[in-house]
């Protein structure tokens, strides 16, 4: 252990960060870098991609899943069990915020999702070594667990985000959109030009897979661009250097060196030459350009551990005289004691910022909240049970891939203008209910929905869509912008946790949907129909006869028959 740290005695000195950007040429507090060919914002947005790609690459492959487990609310329960790990894993990562850095958070994301897709693309598609009952629970583990490391993940980037200027913040949302966008792409391809449907769903994984080793390799060169150090550091600044600015003064002395802080009797006798730890009205502050060292918080090995700060910084009287700070005494206490007052200072500091921030950005976590919630009543889980008796299984997947896209399409907007007001955006979000019943009666009853034809289904998922990408982005993005900078962190945790809140209600309201609509069918509609008819009049033989015909009207309203048809019946 170093011996000045156990007499107390720290040598001061400025941050390695700000060491970093001075090399680099950089002024850490007035010339921010510039975003040179967008490359961060395009880093940003495939970082948006890496976290839901692997969601979205469960509940893409809706075909195979349906037809491995048919007849059950799979697509349901992934979203589900999606959802509620996720709340849980916002939750702690609200609380592990200053406990674990950034960097370990999202690295944790990457490895989960990449070991979960690889275990579940060999073992449980391509080797198949679950039986379909526990395949189904396996399914079902996998999605909890890549649900918990990308949720951590998630919320970690747009804490990450919003110490960046607004329009980062809307680049990860454009990559969540992008991801389903993506996925929806490759699903696509991979069924139509591999007929065999387990081969495809692998080959689907695996390019999944190869997504996500990309989209780490990115973020790790962005982290060591000079524009991410910049903001960063800058917003750390502003809390870090809070307790070193206010606290630390020089009382005016002709000899200023070494002092102690040990002996309080000392500095109530008015000494000159005592660092005053003290918050003053009218006294020189100090400027620092410093923030903590870790290496400097080592434990000793009876237990006493150091708390200081390392600085560098020149403080001016008013007298012209100037003097350089660069040694200070450390005041040691054990860190039993210490441990215990940090922890529950910290919580009831983290519980009053969390109240503070959330009165200042309550209609956006409002806002956000109820787009989700209209979204997850809907997709995945109704979309994948409208029905197409002539689009088949490709039926769920185009729904999907519709969604997607107009989703896509909406964060680009969002982009385009953040010129919203609180009362808009709520009307936005409120307005989209409408769609939860229109949606509905595309599916429902099963068998013979009220909507049955294609194009309502294909419009009303252009629509949420759409209205999802817009809804659920502006709010995040501009919520940062009204509240502090040293709170922007925070803000950006709290909107992730008030977007979840809505997406768990939603998945559970889509059960209750889904109730209504009935029990699954096993075969919603005949593959063929064949018609053996007689002519009511005589020696005329009908041109149906030994005909097959397919019930295609896309815009029908009708209320078809779902029942096993007899020779004597038809569609007409």
């Amino acid at each position: 252990m170093d011996a000045n740290i156990s007499r107390g005695y720290v040598q001061l000195d400025r941050p390695a960060d700000v060491e970093r950007l001075v090399e680099k040429n950089i002024d850490p507090i007035n010339r921010p870098p510039n975003d040179r060919c967008h490359c961060i914002y395009i880093a940003l947005l495939l970082a948006g991609v890496g976290f839901l790609l692997p969601y979205n690459s469960f509940i893409i492959a809706v075909d195979y899943f349906q037809s491995r487990y048919p007849a059950t609310t799979i697509v349901f329960d992934m979203s589900l069990i999606y959802i509620l790990v996720a709340l849980v894993a916002v939750i702690i990562n609200n609380l592990l915020v200053e406990t674990l850095s950034l960097k370990t958070r999202i690295t944790f994301g990457y490895v989960v999702a990449f070991l979960t897709l690889l275990f579940v693309a060999f073992f449980e598609i391509w080797f198949e070594i679950f039986d379909l009952r526990l395949g189904y629970y396996v399914n079902l583990l996998a999605v909890a667990v890549v649900s918990f490391g990308c949720t951590v993940q998630q919320s970690s980037f747009y804490g990450y985000t919003s110490m960046l200027p607004a329009r980062y913040t809307q680049a990860v949302m454009t990559g969540e959109s992008a991801a389903g966008l993506l996925v929806s792409t490759n699903r696509i391809l991979t069924k139509a030009l591999l007929e065999n449907e387990k081969f495809n769903t692998i080959i689907f994984f695996c390019i999944s897979i190869a997504f996500i080793v990309l989209c780490f390799v990115i973020f790790v060169l962005l982290r060591r661009s000079e524009f991410i150090y910049y903001y960063v550091n800058r917003c750390r600044d502003y809390s870090d250097s809070d307790d070193l600015q206010k606290h630390i003064v020089l009382e005016p002395t002709e000899d200023v060196g070494l002092v102690d802080m040990l002996d309080p009797s000392e500095a109530k006798c008015g000494k000159y030459g005592v660092l005053s730890l003290r918050s003053p009205p009218a006294s020189p502050v100090v400027q620092s350009e410093a923030e903590v060292d870790p290496s400097m918080q080592d434990g000793s090995e009876d237990n006493w551990i150091g708390s200081t700060e390392s600085v560098h910084a020149s403080i001016v009287f008013g007298g012209g005289t100037r003097y350089r700070v660069q040694d200070v005494v450390v005041c040691m206490r054990g860190t039993t004691y210490s441990k215990h007052i940090q922890w529950w200072r910290g919580i009831k500091r983290g519980i009053k910022n969390r109240w503070e921030v959330s009165q200042l950005i309550w209609p956006y976590m409002l806002s956000i909240g109820l787009a989700y919630f209209v979204t997850l009543c809907l997709f995945p889980g109704i979309e994948s049970e409208i029905v197409s008796c002539c689009l088949g299984s490709w039926m769920p997947v185009i729904l999907m891939a519709i969604f997607n896209f107009f989703d896509f399409i909406g964060k680009i907007l969002a982009s385009v203008s953040h010129d919203w007001t609180r009362r808009q955006l709520l009307l936005l979000s409120a307005s989209r209910v409408f769609l939860v019943p229109l949606l509905a009666l595309c599916a429902a009853p099963r068998g013979s929905p009220y909507l049955s034809g294609e194009g309502w289904s294909m419009i009303f998922s252009l629509l949420l869509g759409l209205s999802n990408g817009i809804a659920g982005s502006v709010p995040m993005i501009v919520a940062p912008s009204v509240v502090p900078d040293e709170r922007k962190e925070l803000t950006g945790n709290i909107m992730t946790l008030s977007y979840m809140l809505g997406l768990t209600t939603g998945s559970g309201v889509a059960y209750l949907i889904d109730y209504f609509l009935g029990p699954p069918l096993l075969h919603p509609c005949p593959e063929l129909i064949s018609i053996i008819s007689t002519t009511v009049f005589e020696n005329v033989t009908s041109p149906f006869d030994n005909s097959t015909f397919f019930n295609y009207d896309m815009w029908n309203i009708t209320i078809p028959m779902n029942d096993t048809i007899g020779n004597n019946s038809s569609f007409l």
